[in-house]
Parts: structure tokens; sequence; C-alpha cells
């Protein structure tokens, strides 16, 4: 996984995470449903880099 994509996913990730956060606050169900959204949207592309990651080191790919 390249640094961009690493900081890229991070920053999705908290930004949801705080949005989520902020909705809990202010019982915005809407903004608490956003975050959580976000986080499962990076964690998605995550996983999708590590798999690609993975691919490359078993065919030995760099």
């Amino acid at each position: 996984m390249g640094l961009d994509d690493k900081i890229k996913n991070a920053a999705e990730n908290l930004g949801g995470k705080a949005k989520e956060k902020t909705g809990e606050a202010t019982g915005d169900r809407d903004l608490q449903a956003e975050g959580a959204g976000d986080q499962a949207s990076a964690n998605i592309k995550q996983a999708g880099e590590k798999l690609k990651d993975a691919a490359r080191d078993a065919f030995g790919k760099k």
C-alpha cells in the first residue's frame, strides 16, 4: 500500500470517527450514520490495498 493511500484512508477514518462522535453528542443520527459510513468505506479501501500488497508480495513484484 502506498503511503498516500495509507494517509488518505487514515484521514477518512478519523473524519468518520469525528462525524460519528459529533452526531452522538448532538443527537444527529444522520451525521452519526454518515460518520460510520465513512469509517466503513476507509476500512474497505484499506483491506483492498492490503490484498493488493499481499498479491504483489506473493508473486514477487514490487
